[in-house]
Protein backbone atom coordinates (compact mmCIF):
# COMPACT_ATOMS: atom_id res chain seq x y z
CA UNK A 1 0.00 0.00 0.00
CA UNK A 2 1.28 3.34 -1.11
CA UNK A 3 0.18 6.79 0.57
CA UNK A 4 -1.13 9.38 -2.48
CA UNK A 5 -1.26 12.93 -2.48
CA UNK A 6 -4.67 13.12 -0.87
CA UNK A 7 -3.70 10.78 2.35
CA UNK A 8 -5.66 8.48 1.01
CA UNK A 9 -3.93 4.55 1.51
CA UNK A 10 -3.81 2.50 -1.85
CA UNK A 11 -2.62 0.04 -3.54
CA UNK A 12 -0.05 1.08 -6.50
CA UNK A 13 -2.16 0.12 -8.93
CA UNK A 14 -5.30 2.34 -8.05
CA UNK A 15 -3.13 5.06 -8.33
CA UNK A 16 -3.91 7.73 -10.91
CA UNK A 17 -1.05 6.66 -13.27
CA UNK A 18 -0.68 2.65 -12.97
CA UNK A 19 -4.51 2.25 -13.25
CA UNK A 20 -4.50 4.58 -16.46
CA UNK A 21 -2.20 2.37 -17.69
CA UNK A 22 -4.23 -0.76 -17.03
CA UNK A 23 -7.80 0.64 -18.74
CA UNK A 24 -5.27 1.58 -21.56
CA UNK A 25 -3.70 -2.13 -22.34
CA UNK A 26 -7.06 -3.92 -21.76
CA UNK A 27 -8.65 -1.61 -23.51
CA UNK A 28 -6.29 -2.07 -26.76
CA UNK A 29 -6.29 -5.81 -26.51
CA UNK A 30 -10.09 -6.53 -26.34
CA UNK A 31 -10.79 -3.46 -28.54
CA UNK A 32 -8.63 -4.74 -30.87
CA UNK A 33 -9.54 -8.41 -30.75
CA UNK A 34 -13.09 -7.36 -31.06
CA UNK A 35 -12.45 -5.05 -34.26
CA UNK A 36 -10.94 -8.21 -35.70
CA UNK A 37 -14.01 -10.17 -35.00
CA UNK A 38 -15.94 -7.62 -36.61
CA UNK A 39 -14.07 -7.83 -39.77
CA UNK A 40 -14.09 -11.44 -40.10
CA UNK A 41 -18.25 -10.98 -39.38
CA UNK A 42 -18.27 -8.98 -42.42
CA UNK A 43 -15.75 -11.01 -44.63
CA UNK A 44 -18.66 -14.08 -43.76
CA UNK A 45 -21.94 -11.83 -44.75
CA UNK A 46 -19.76 -11.17 -48.10
CA UNK A 47 -18.79 -14.88 -48.46
CA UNK A 48 -20.11 -17.66 -46.67
CA UNK A 49 -16.79 -20.13 -47.16
CA UNK A 50 -14.85 -17.15 -45.82
CA UNK A 51 -12.34 -18.97 -43.32
CA UNK A 52 -11.52 -17.04 -40.63
CA UNK A 53 -7.84 -16.86 -39.10
CA UNK A 54 -8.82 -18.40 -36.83
CA UNK A 55 -10.34 -21.59 -38.36
CA UNK A 56 -8.18 -23.78 -36.63
CA UNK A 57 -10.38 -27.32 -36.49
CA UNK A 58 -13.74 -28.17 -35.65
CA UNK A 59 -13.32 -26.83 -31.86
CA UNK A 60 -11.81 -24.34 -32.45
CA UNK A 61 -13.28 -21.66 -34.94
CA UNK A 62 -14.19 -18.33 -35.04
CA UNK A 63 -16.64 -18.91 -38.41
CA UNK A 64 -18.56 -21.50 -36.85
CA UNK A 65 -19.21 -19.90 -33.94
CA UNK A 66 -20.35 -16.71 -35.60
CA UNK A 67 -23.08 -18.99 -37.57
CA UNK A 68 -24.62 -19.21 -34.16
CA UNK A 69 -27.42 -17.48 -32.97
CA UNK A 70 -25.95 -16.50 -29.85
CA UNK A 71 -23.13 -14.36 -32.15
CA UNK A 72 -25.74 -11.73 -32.36
CA UNK A 73 -27.77 -12.26 -29.19
CA UNK A 74 -29.42 -8.21 -29.92
CA UNK A 75 -29.72 -8.90 -33.70
CA UNK A 76 -26.05 -7.92 -34.82
CA UNK A 77 -22.60 -9.01 -33.87
CA UNK A 78 -21.84 -8.82 -30.78
CA UNK A 79 -18.59 -7.81 -31.26
CA UNK A 80 -19.39 -4.63 -32.05
CA UNK A 81 -20.35 -4.11 -28.06
CA UNK A 82 -17.00 -4.67 -27.51
CA UNK A 83 -15.56 -1.87 -29.77
CA UNK A 84 -17.73 0.94 -28.30
CA UNK A 85 -17.38 -0.48 -24.63
CA UNK A 86 -13.59 -0.79 -25.18
CA UNK A 87 -13.42 2.23 -26.86
CA UNK A 88 -14.68 4.21 -23.71
CA UNK A 89 -12.31 1.97 -21.73
CA UNK A 90 -9.50 3.66 -24.02
CA UNK A 91 -10.60 7.11 -24.14
CA UNK A 92 -11.23 7.19 -20.23
CA UNK A 93 -7.43 5.63 -19.91
CA UNK A 94 -6.06 8.54 -22.04
CA UNK A 95 -7.81 11.12 -20.31
CA UNK A 96 -6.22 9.62 -17.04
CA UNK A 97 -3.06 9.95 -18.76
CA UNK A 98 -3.62 13.75 -19.47
CA UNK A 99 -4.57 14.17 -15.59
CA UNK A 100 -7.82 14.25 -15.81
CA UNK A 101 -9.98 13.25 -12.56
CA UNK A 102 -13.45 11.67 -12.66
CA UNK A 103 -16.00 12.57 -10.37
CA UNK A 104 -17.74 9.34 -8.42
CA UNK A 105 -20.60 9.22 -11.08
CA UNK A 106 -18.29 8.51 -13.54
CA UNK A 107 -16.50 5.52 -11.87
CA UNK A 108 -19.75 4.36 -10.60
CA UNK A 109 -20.84 4.66 -14.49
CA UNK A 110 -18.06 2.43 -15.63
CA UNK A 111 -19.02 0.19 -12.94
CA UNK A 112 -21.69 -0.80 -13.80
CA UNK A 113 -20.76 -0.58 -17.44
CA UNK A 114 -17.36 -3.25 -17.12
CA UNK A 115 -19.73 -5.74 -14.48
CA UNK A 116 -22.77 -5.66 -17.15
CA UNK A 117 -20.13 -6.56 -19.64
CA UNK A 118 -18.38 -9.42 -17.51
CA UNK A 119 -21.67 -11.38 -16.87
CA UNK A 120 -22.56 -10.94 -20.48
CA UNK A 121 -19.00 -12.38 -20.99
CA UNK A 122 -19.62 -15.08 -18.64
CA UNK A 123 -23.30 -16.04 -20.65
CA UNK A 124 -20.97 -16.37 -23.69
CA UNK A 125 -18.35 -18.56 -22.38
CA UNK A 126 -21.17 -20.73 -20.59
CA UNK A 127 -22.47 -20.93 -24.29
CA UNK A 128 -19.37 -22.01 -26.03
CA UNK A 129 -18.39 -24.75 -23.38
CA UNK A 130 -21.61 -26.42 -22.91
CA UNK A 131 -24.28 -25.29 -25.39
CA UNK A 132 -22.38 -24.62 -29.05
CA UNK A 133 -19.23 -26.53 -27.82
CA UNK A 134 -16.87 -24.35 -30.21
CA UNK A 135 -14.50 -22.24 -29.02
CA UNK A 136 -13.30 -18.72 -30.70
CA UNK A 137 -9.93 -17.89 -29.97
CA UNK A 138 -10.29 -13.91 -30.62
CA UNK A 139 -13.58 -13.82 -28.29
CA UNK A 140 -10.86 -15.76 -25.47
CA UNK A 141 -9.02 -12.61 -25.94
CA UNK A 142 -11.46 -10.57 -25.17
CA UNK A 143 -12.54 -13.13 -22.33
CA UNK A 144 -9.15 -12.57 -20.81
CA UNK A 145 -9.04 -8.75 -21.00
CA UNK A 146 -12.60 -8.33 -18.91
CA UNK A 147 -11.00 -10.67 -16.01
CA UNK A 148 -8.25 -7.90 -14.58
CA UNK A 149 -10.45 -4.94 -15.91
CA UNK A 150 -13.33 -6.23 -13.78
CA UNK A 151 -11.33 -7.00 -10.80
CA UNK A 152 -9.40 -4.16 -10.88
CA UNK A 153 -11.66 -1.65 -11.40
CA UNK A 154 -13.84 -2.93 -8.69
CA UNK A 155 -10.90 -3.14 -6.22
CA UNK A 156 -10.13 0.19 -7.41
CA UNK A 157 -13.76 1.53 -6.66
CA UNK A 158 -13.12 -0.14 -2.77
CA UNK A 159 -10.00 1.07 -2.35
CA UNK A 160 -10.79 4.92 -3.29
CA UNK A 161 -14.23 4.51 -1.06
CA UNK A 162 -16.86 4.47 -3.73
CA UNK A 163 -18.67 1.62 -2.56
CA UNK A 164 -19.01 1.35 1.28
CA UNK A 165 -16.77 -1.80 2.76
CA UNK A 166 -14.91 -2.39 5.58
CA UNK A 167 -10.84 -1.38 6.31
CA UNK A 168 -10.69 -5.40 6.07
CA UNK A 169 -12.61 -5.78 2.47
CA UNK A 170 -10.52 -3.06 1.05
CA UNK A 171 -7.38 -4.23 2.74
CA UNK A 172 -7.77 -8.12 1.32
CA UNK A 173 -8.92 -6.80 -2.11
CA UNK A 174 -6.30 -4.71 -2.31
CA UNK A 175 -3.80 -7.11 -1.42
CA UNK A 176 -4.95 -9.92 -3.21
CA UNK A 177 -6.44 -8.42 -6.44
CA UNK A 178 -3.56 -10.09 -8.33
CA UNK A 179 -4.04 -13.75 -6.72
CA UNK A 180 -8.03 -13.32 -7.29
CA UNK A 181 -7.18 -12.85 -11.20
CA UNK A 182 -4.50 -15.62 -11.24
CA UNK A 183 -7.66 -17.84 -9.42
CA UNK A 184 -10.08 -16.49 -12.58
CA UNK A 185 -7.94 -17.83 -15.06
CA UNK A 186 -6.93 -21.02 -13.74
CA UNK A 187 -10.80 -21.33 -12.98
CA UNK A 188 -11.28 -20.45 -16.92
CA UNK A 189 -8.59 -22.32 -18.15
CA UNK A 190 -9.22 -25.39 -16.30
CA UNK A 191 -13.29 -25.04 -17.96
CA UNK A 192 -11.97 -25.00 -20.64
CA UNK A 193 -9.77 -28.49 -20.37
CA UNK A 194 -11.81 -30.47 -18.81
CA UNK A 195 -15.28 -29.59 -20.81
CA UNK A 196 -12.96 -29.88 -24.22
CA UNK A 197 -10.15 -32.59 -22.60
CA UNK A 198 -11.95 -35.88 -24.67
CA UNK A 199 -12.44 -34.09 -27.67
CA UNK A 200 -8.95 -32.85 -27.81
CA UNK A 201 -7.82 -36.10 -27.16
CA UNK A 202 -9.51 -37.62 -30.41
CA UNK A 203 -8.54 -35.03 -33.08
Amino acid sequence: MTETNDDTFLPVFARQRPFSLILLVTGVIGWVASGILVLERLALYEDAEHVTTCDINALVSCGKVMGTWQSELFGFPNPLIGIVAFAVVITTAMAMLSRARFADWYWGGLQAGVTVGLLFIIWLWYQALFVIHILCLYCMVVWAMMVPLFILLTVRNLAHGLFPASPAVVRFTSQWAGTLIAVAYVAVAASVFFSFYSDFTTL
